[in-house]
């Protein structure tokens, strides 16, 4: 068996880029240096997508009970075969319920393996939402299914970069219900994630700065239903207590200026658009969606599904490159 940590890697939606990057990673020199690369996927879309583009194929297919049995070397890059899909009724950059199960379905596999020990961390490939719900598959994307596939408590989502970094009190709910799911508790809880996770990473404790949710941090309690005065700064008191070093609330259009970035380490933000908008503006093809909480580590790319171009070799690689490399250093390698 390789020394090096076996890291995961599902192939996500089947009609999207997924299997082109999966194709990529495995290949890739700097990535074989560092972990021993498992991919969770179709091996017959993989191969389909590979004579498309005229690329090798995998170097290693083995099936999924074969990969469950144990025992299997991983001294070279793999492809566990879940067999979900028939490759040939695939069709590339389309929504398709088929898909949406054939991705969860993978994911099920990885997370099973990590859990069983076979995998010291999973990285994912995007997902399509309404692939997922078309096939039935009722979570609104994957840090809710590793919360609960995993079986964790609190969890929350971060994106990080050598640019930004941002974690989500709130994720893939309406802007109209993100009132309603606030509270003091939740936004401690997310503010403790982030400095624990942060401090891990660069060894020294973080300072953290929280966004409000109103224009202007709501101006007192001018804007808004006082959501500031009632949930936010009751949160970041009671993490204050706790003796992490974090600030706010400050105004969201003014807390992501280059003076602020170089202050804190992270920002707190209270919904998914708040962090994700400033985020991809700076670090849209090198940013990483790590899950906080999750008792599997897992590290995602920070785009989607890309149907547009999908199967077309157009797909860059390096969010879902830097994704392996953060799976490697969270899980010790």
């Amino acid at each position: 068996m390789s020394s090096r940590p076996v890291i995961g890697v599902t192939m996500g939606d089947p009609a999207g880029i997924g299997p082109e990057l999966c194709l990529r990673v495995t290949r890739d020199q700097q990535i074989l240096e560092v972990c021993s690369p498992v991919v969770f996927g179709d091996a017959g879309v993989l191969e389909r997508v590979a004579q498309v583009l005229g690329w090798p194929g995998a170097e290693r297919v083995v099936s999924l009970a074969e990969w469950e049995t144990g025992g299997v070397s991983v001294d070279l890059p793999s492809v566990v075969d879940c067999a979900l899909l028939e490759a040939a009724a695939i069709e590339k950059g389309r929504v398709q319920p088929a898909c949406g199960r054939a991705a969860y379905g993978y994911i099920e596999a990885a997370i099973r393996s990590a859990l069983d020990g076979q995998l010291a961390a999973v990285v994912t490939a995007p997902i399509n939402k309404e692939a997922l719900k078309a096939g039935g598959i009722n979570y609104p994307g994957h840090t809710e299914i590793f919360q609960a596939l995993t079986g964790s408590g609190g969890v929350c989502m971060m994106l990080t970069s050598d640019e930004i970094t941002v974690s989500m009190v709130t994720t893939h709910i309406g802007l109209m219900q993100v009132g309603d799911h606030l509270s003091p508790n939740r936004i401690a809880e997310v503010i403790r994630l982030t400095a624990e996770a942060l401090g891990r990473m660069r060894g020294r404790p973080a300072r953290l700065a929280v966004c409000g949710l109103n224009p202007h941090a709501g101006e007192h309690g001018l804007f808004g239903r006082g959501e500031e005065e009632r949930v936010i700064v009751p949160g970041i008191e009671q993490a204050n207590a706790s003796g992490i070093d974090v600030h706010g609330p400050f105004p969201p259009d003014t807390i992501f200026v280059p003076v602020y970035r170089r202050r804190y380490d992270a920002v707190v933000c209270m919904y998914h658009d708040q962090g994700h908008i400033p985020f991809k503006m700076l670090a849209f093809d090198t940013g990483v969606n790590i899950t906080l909480g999750s008792r599997v580590i897992r590290t995602s790319v920070d785009h989607g599904t890309a149907f547009d171009i999908a199967w077309t070799g157009k797909a860059d690689p390096r969010s879902l490159i830097q994704a392996m490399r953060w799976a490697v250093r969270l899980a010790g390698g």
